[in-house]
């Protein structure tokens, strides 16, 4: 600890256990953290101690903090409201800032004889016609999107006004989701009337439009046009199954919010569902450093999305724990004016709601990250079901193999976001556990990982990183020997064992209790299974490898002058032991610590057999 931090931690454990809010300062005298605390001391203290809890983001915090100020508050939602008070106007660098960068949006109705309408930004001052504006961009485009397939409109952005030269039409035009006016055989009138449709739809007319549509649909019947009339049927059918689809999304949601979020490294991403009438009328996602535990980011990103907005439904469900839940509950009711209820829904249709909530936030990081969607979610299901902290992007696995005892080594992979990541995996000979004892092995593996861990640990590279969860292969009696490892490098990584079943498959996860089943969570199964396997797999090479050595190197020694090291320095050479028996005197000689006479025995040896 430096002196700076201990300085901080003194003044932090003066202060008094009561509730309130701290302000963290740079050397330049910048607010550039802004926290509450039921206990001042215990919250504040916590910062300038030990860093091995702490995530990345922290960290880096803690390391430009210069000095704090704090402010004493009745209790703990005076202090959640003056912390939410001064957030907001000072914008601390390490707080959850979720910048609202939403605009309004438009629908754009563009072109002279052909028009065609767009999902836009911004209204320009361009001649052309636009409706709005709207609060929700995700709602115009899925509007404008459905309205451009019903109608039939073109979506390739070509300008049709004026002469229009016959050309190929594109894909939607064949996939029946354009009527090709670049074919030059749409009549101006049936487009123009297409439009005319399309723009009372997107200002909410469907009844009347469908009315007119049947209208249209019996009329072509009669005059015995029938290629038309099966047009208008089909277009009549389109915004019918849209009227299904939209019609109820969610019998049970009302108007609520809904929040979850996705983490993968140091990245967090909150995903927002915002329903009404049981229909989902906007989504929104934000992305941050993770900061501390998921209740407290839940919270603070809450509290931060509200400051920035004044309509706050009457509930705000949400995918966990919410840290100060009554608190925020209450802020937000008095922010609204009327009672407003943080839920956390365990099953049923709200449950589901929360489901495509979390897969969107997984999905949104996924794409960030250049990751599976899949891979995020298998590891925060694993972060759930063994009550981690965070989701363990960065996982090692250790596992023993030996022939009743001898040649006993150990094998290290590393999962990171869920695959192999095999340029950090390593090897172990076992040298100082004698015979078939794979609890020391597996301790005296782990003692060597963690030496080496402290030895470079400033880097924050290969053995310099910890990792966010170990994983012996083996059962309760593993993770025992090695927990007292972990206590004296003075290190709180998770460590828990992967247990098999009597046909060597995984079966459960070994913790200090007991055991936790995992077949029922498909996608922790399968990721806990292709671990073991993995790391099954690397030790038992490596073993195969050094048993094999070991065997050529004993039949080597057999020669009269050849010993252990010039039995090793041979297969160093050839590699096999057919290279040898093939090899001349003079190649053999060649041979660091062989000299020619021993080279010769070794020739007349195989030679003679023969």
């Amino acid at each position: 600890m430096n002196e700076k931090r201990a300085a901080l931690r003194k003044k932090a454990m003066h202060l008094p256990l009561l509730p309130g809010v701290y302000i963290m300062k740079n050397k330049n005298g910048e607010i550039i953290y802004i926290g509450k605390a039921k206990a001042l001391k215990n919250r504040v203290s916590q910062y300038f101690g030990s860093p091995n809890g702490h995530t990345v983001k922290v960290r880096k915090m803690v390391d430009n903090v210069d000095d704090f100020d704090y402010i004493v508050t009745d209790s703990e939602f005076e202090a959640l409201v003056l912390e939410c008070s001064l957030i907001k106007q000072h914008m601390p660098k390490y707080n959850i800032l979720l910048k609202d960068d939403k605009g309004y949006s438009y629908i754009k109705v563009a072109g002279d004889t052909y028009k065609t309408i767009t999902a836009v930004l911004q209204k320009a001052d361009d001649g052309a016609e636009y409706i709005g504006p709207y609060t929700s961009s995700y709602a115009v485009k899925q509007s404008v999107d459905a309205a451009n397939k019903i109608f039939m409109l073109p979506q390739c952005g070509k300008v049709f006004d004026g002469k229009i030269t016959r050309s190929r039409p594109c894909l939607n035009y064949y996939i029946a989701q354009c009527c090709g006016v670049c074919t030059g055989k749409v009549r101006k009138a049936d487009y123009q009337e297409a439009v005319s449709q399309a723009i009372r739809f997107l200002k909410g007319d469907t009844k009347e439009i469908l009315a007119s549509l049947q209208e249209d649909m019996l009329r072509a019947s009669e005059d015995m046009d029938f290629e038309r009339a099966a047009k208008i049927r089909d277009r009549i059918r389109a915004i019918e199954r849209m009227r299904e689809k939209q019609k109820v999304v969610f019998k049970s949601v009302e108007e609520q919010d809904v929040f979850s979020m996705a983490e993968s490294d140091n990245t967090v991403c909150l995903a927002v569902l915002r329903f009404a009438d049981g229909r989902l009328f906007d989504s929104e996602h934000f992305f941050f450093e993770k900061t501390e535990s998921p209740a407290s980011m839940m919270a603070d990103a809450i509290t931060s999305y509200y400051s920035m907005r004044q309509n706050i439904p009457k509930r705000v469900t949400v995918d966990g724990a919410v840290e100060g839940a009554a608190d925020v509950e209450r802020w937000l009711s008095e922010k609204k004016g009327k009672k407003v209820v943080v839920f956390t829904p365990q099953r049923g249709e709200q449950a589901e709601v929360v489901h495509m909530c979390r897969e969107n936030a997984q999905e949104k990081l996924a794409l960030k990250m250049g990751k599976t969607g899949k891979a995020v979610a298998a590891l925060e299901e694993l972060r759930d079901l063994l009550g981690l902290p965070f989701a363990p992007t960065y996982i090692e696995s250790y596992d023993i193999s030996h022939t009743a005892g001898q040649d006993s080594v150990a094998g290290m992979v590393v999962f990171q976001d869920g695959k192999p990541l095999k340029q950090a995996y390593k090897r172990f000979k076992i040298s100082e556990t004698v015979g078939n004892d794979d609890y020391t092995s597996m301790r005296e593996v782990l003692t060597r990982r963690f030496t080496e861990y402290e030895a470079h640990k400033d880097s924050g590279e290969g053995f310099g990183r910890l990792p966010d969860l170990i994983l012996l292969d083996g059962g309760v009696g593993q993770v025992n020997a090695v927990a007292p490892v972990l206590e004296a490098f003075g290190l709180q990584v998770p460590l828990f064992g992967m247990v098999k079943d009597d046909r060597h498959r995984t079966r459960a996860i070994a913790q200090n209790g007991g055991e936790i089943e995992i077949r029922s969570h498909r996608r922790v199964f399968t990721l806990i299974a292709e671990i073991q396997e993995e790391v099954h797999r690397f030790s038992v090479a490596y073993h195969r490898s050094r048993h094999q050595k070991r065997s050529l190197t004993m039949s080597l020694t057999e020669i009269e002058g050849v010993g252990d090291k010039r039995a090793r320095a041979l297969l160093q050479k050839f590699k096999t032991l057919t290279a040898i028996k093939n090899a001349t005197v003079d190649a053999l000689a060649e041979t660091e610590g062989v000299s020619r006479k021993t080279a010769e025995k070794i020739y007349a040896y195989y030679h003679t057999e023969e």
